[in-house]
């Protein structure tokens, strides 16, 4: 077993300044893993990231649109807003030095991910920097400047792969790689995030199951605001394990995004990175169950900086590349000490965003949050909480569509 992990420093560069966004998650996270030897381990191979070209990004994205990305660091009119209308210069999306390259270097180490895994050169693939699902054909949206799980799948259907799919466990809704394959019924996307009706971008609901041809080809699942480890697993085991047996996928793409943490300030969902990493743990198992072992994985959103995000990217990385790690494992002190240092260098205090977070940042001592992350499964049946009725109101609109049952709790 093999595990390539696409890394370098230049990743950072993805940096939009000020910003909820911070690259400091993804530093962070891997000086975690090097310090309790992940990327030690036998098997895995990193490597550093090689940008995206043109050729590749335009596969996904209107040519104009990344002329413009290329342009707007350079035209002193941005700042007037005239690139506004393909989604810069915004509050989520400002434009900032070396905005292209920066961008394509992030796309470019999911295609590095992607294209190790088709190729048999690994049998999983991580680029914790990647994840930008918001990005659309010729608009930046939701912090995301290009769509690099889309240039990622698009570059496995050229490859020759029939069946490819996309699960998404970031609390928002992975819009831009739905409707980027929303028309293609070689990709199946699945999305579970907090409700569209409190949560951007406002789309994921049910009834969008794909479109002409591609009929349930998406499948969404809205969750209601505070849904904690034991619903969220619920849900997924009752829906993405099913949905994903009767698409057979070849290689399985996933984005980790880990805003779903219970002190993510942007978000309403409540799970622990004792959730998160059983996520991770059925994603893998997934994976070996229906693609020989093929599976891609990015990162994605995550806000809790500090508290959260490394401790979820760190067990991704560990799930990913051999033995999961133990929850009760001690984080080093050299990793809390840099922590701290970060902290102390960051403008966090004064982000009104950010200080929703009960209590401020804090600098974790164990991979655990001390929950039990167990779940009681989905049964049909009248009645039931939120998650249930979430849970039955998307198999109602795809279950039939791929041939399930949405009242069997087998399917």
């Amino acid at each position: 077993m093999s595990t390539l992990v696409v890394w370098g420093d230049d990743l950072l560069g993805y940096n939009l300044g000020d910003h909820p966004l911070d690259p400091v998650r993804v530093e962070l996270t891997i000086a975690l893993a090097r310090g309790l030897g992940i990327l030690d381990r036998p098997g895995v191979r990193v490597v550093a990231p090689q940008p995206a070209d043109d050729a590749a990004l335009t596969r996904v994205h209107d040519p104009a649109y990344v002329d413009a990305v290329r342009a707007a660091p350079h035209d002193q009119m941005s700042l007037a807003g005239s690139f506004q209308g393909w989604g810069l210069g915004t509050g989520d999306n400002p434009i900032f030095d070396r905005m292209h390259e920066a961008s394509a270097l992030v796309a470019g180490a999911s295609l590095q991910a992607a294209e190790a895994v088709w190729s048999g050169e690994v049998l999983r693939a991580v680029n914790v920097a990647g994840g930008l699902h918001h990005a659309m054909p010729a608009r930046a949206s939701g912090f995301c400047v290009y769509n690099d799980p889309a240039v990622a799948i698009t570059r496995l259907l050229d490859r020759g792969a029939e069946r490819v799919a996309y699960v998404d466990v970031d609390v928002h809704h992975g819009d831009g790689v739905q409707e980027i394959f929303w028309d293609d019924p070689r990709v199946l996307t699945i999305s579970l995030h907090e409700t569209p009706l409190a949560l951007f971008p406002g789309t994921g609901f049910p009834h969008e199951t794909g479109g002409e041809g591609a009929e349930g080809s998406a499948i969404n699942v809205a969750l209601p605001p505070g849904t904690d480890d034991t619903g969220w697993l619920r849900a997924f085991h009752a829906v993405v394990p099913a949905a994903l047996r009767a698409f057979r996928p070849q290689v399985l793409f996933t984005q980790c995004g880990a805003d779903t943490h219970r002190l993510d300030p942007l978000a309403d969902l409540r799970l622990t990175v004792d959730g998160q990493r059983a996520s991770y743990l059925a994603l893998r198992s997934l994976a070996d169950e229906l693609c020989d072992g093929r599976w891609v994985a990015t990162g994605g959103g995550g806000y809790a900086l500090f508290e959260a995000v490394p401790r979820a990217w760190t067990h991704l990385l560990a799930i990913a590349t051999g033995e999961p790690l133990a929850p009760e494992t001690i984080i080093p002190k050299a990793w809390r000490g840099l922590a701290q240092r970060r902290l102390e260098e960051s403008s966090i205090g004064q982000r009104p965003r950010l200080r929703l977070v009960p209590d401020g940042p804090g600098i974790p001592v164990r991979m655990t949050d001390e929950v039990n992350p167990a779940f009681t499964p989905w049964e049909p049946g009248e009645g039931g909480d939120a998650v249930d009725r979430a849970i039955m109101a998307t198999r109602r609109e795809v279950f039939p569509l791929l041939g399930l049952d949405p009242h069997d709790p087998r399917d």
